[in-house]
């Protein structure tokens, strides 16, 4: 891998990191050998975005597996799903070396939550992939012009921060008389709905309605040393956070009703905005005024750091993860032949995000990621001059995604199951992983090129713009 960081270096050392641990994406690897170039060139200096390396790992072995498929003459599903990670045994790789299970990445962590095989055998069903494959094909003979093709690919995304010390953060519940809250975290709200999940599970934990709950703006005087709202960490860092805040002053108040009423803390419960006991049930309200009158603490701090990561940042091994997020994304394109045009015809993603802390939330930031993807793959394309300016500047010469672009047939499902390992709410991070869902559409549109080709060689550079769909197809030349 060679890295364009510009004149500087800034977050491409980690950026880079990332590349090299998800080259793997959703497939074991037992030979594989990485080197990663960090090239200082005569551009601005580059950083970091949504992915952080990942998108280019991941599409490095995606088009490995396409071109593999191609040149087998077999279907790029079916190349995908052999190779997937699974508790499998493989063969040593040399004489006198133990047998391997095909569940281990090239940087050593065990893949312990894998639902890879399911998740995409759901996918190929739902979106009907073989039958949508063998019209395809019909259309394509009949087709002279208009080319179509399909694919679906898989996202394995690992989540934390591959920088250790950056898993943890802190948070503030304060509990007023009128039966209000405030929270205060160190993350970010920058429009993701991180402050909403905060305000849900901190409801959750008291029993109370969400309407009652105000998440405060993020500040170093309350919450010092917070990490960034990054690696799509918000909300199992500072969500979990919030809960163990919540839960310190919700075991406060259970003891001292637990005194009232003669009866264990563990029997005291908190839902419908009532705070019940074997013996009675309360407002919410009520009780926190009687608890201030006998000087009960009203207010806590939680601090959270993720169990089970470590990583050796010499020997690039260990488990920088706590868990991964998973993911399969089925497009549909068309392509003209004669233009380079293209267009992508239906969607229809499976994503799993655990056990959905707030749906509306986390499909709309599938889409939103699998859209920001599809315009990193299709027409955002950067031109520098010789000089190393950079002339796709502005609106004018830089295109992203609008409402056109988006296909009429847009589907996103919810994988249903809670995620295995303990986090806030059985939970999994949304932010990122949708991003590279987007890979389908690329490896969709080689598809389609590989159809009008007298060959199995598709040389398509991203984004796919006509131009390149144009130089893919033979039609340009330079």
């Amino acid at each position: 891998m060679a890295v364009n960081c510009g004149f500087s270096a800034d977050l491409s050392g980690p950026v880079a990191d990332r590349a090299i641990f998800h080259t793997d994406n959703a497939y074991f690897l037992q030979d594989v050998d990485i080197a990663s170039y960090r090239c200082k060139t005569n551009t601005q200096s580059h950083t970091a975005f949504r992915g952080f390396g990942g998108p280019q790992g991941v599409i490095v072995i995606e088009m490995i597996i396409g071109d593999i498929a191609r040149h087998l003459g077999l279907d790029a599903l079916d190349v995908r799903k052999r190779n997937l990670y699974s508790d499998e045994l493989v063969s040593p790789a040399g004489d006198g070396q133990p047998a391997q299970r095909r569940d281990t990445t090239h940087y050593q962590m065990k893949v312990e939550d894998n639902i890879l095989e399911p998740l995409l055998s759901k996918l190929e069903q739902t979106a009907h992939y073989r039958q949508r494959r063998e019209e395809i094909y019909a259309w394509n003979a009949a087709s002279p012009v208009i080319k179509r093709g399909i694919a679906i690919t898989p996202v394995k995304f690992g989540i934390s921060f591959t920088a250790t010390l950056f898993n943890q953060a802190g948070a503030l519940v304060h509990v007023y008389t009128d039966g209000s809250v405030q929270v205060n975290h160190g993350g970010t709200e920058m429009g993701q709905g991180l402050n909403t999940k905060v305000c849900q599970i901190v409801a959750d934990e008291l029993g109370i309605g969400f309407e009652n709950v105000l998440a405060t703006a993020s500040d170093t005087s309350k919450i010092p040393n917070a990490s960034a709202t990054a690696a799509s960490a918000g909300t199992d860092l500072n969500a979990r956070a919030a809960q163990y805040a919540a839960r310190h002053v919700q075991g406060n108040i259970a003891q001292f009703v637990a005194g009232l009423d003669n009866c264990g803390a563990g029997a005291v419960r908190f839902a419908g905005g009532q705070v019940v006991t074997p013996r009675t049930a309360r407002p919410f309200k009520e009780v926190v005024k009687l608890a201030y009158a006998n000087r009960i603490q009203l207010w806590s701090d939680g601090f959270y750091r993720t169990p089970k990561i470590h990583y050796d940042k010499t020997t690039l091994t260990g488990r920088p993860f706590y868990y991964f997020a998973y993911g399969a994304a089925c497009s549909e394109v068309a392509i003209d032949t004669l233009t380079g045009e293209s267009r992508v015809l239906a969607v229809d993603i499976l994503h799993d995000v655990g056990t959905s802390i707030n749906p509306a939330i986390d499909i709309g930031q599938i889409e939103g990621g699998f859209v920001q993807g599809m315009g990193w793959l299709t027409t955002e394309q950067l031109v520098w001059t010789d000089a190393g300016h950079l002339s796709t500047h502005a609106p004018s010469t830089y295109k992203i995604p609008a409402t056109g672009d988006i296909p009429e047939h847009f589907k996103v499902d919810l994988w249903p199951e809670p995620n295995r390992e303990d986090n806030v709410f059985g939970s999994k991070a949304v932010g990122e992983p949708p991003f590279m869902l987007a890979i389908s559409v690329y490896e969709a549109l080689r598809d389609a090129v590989a159809s009008a080709r007298p060959d199995d060689r598709v040389r398509l550079v991203a984004p796919a713009t006509a131009e390149n769909v144009l130089r893919a197809l033979g039609v340009l030349t330079s």
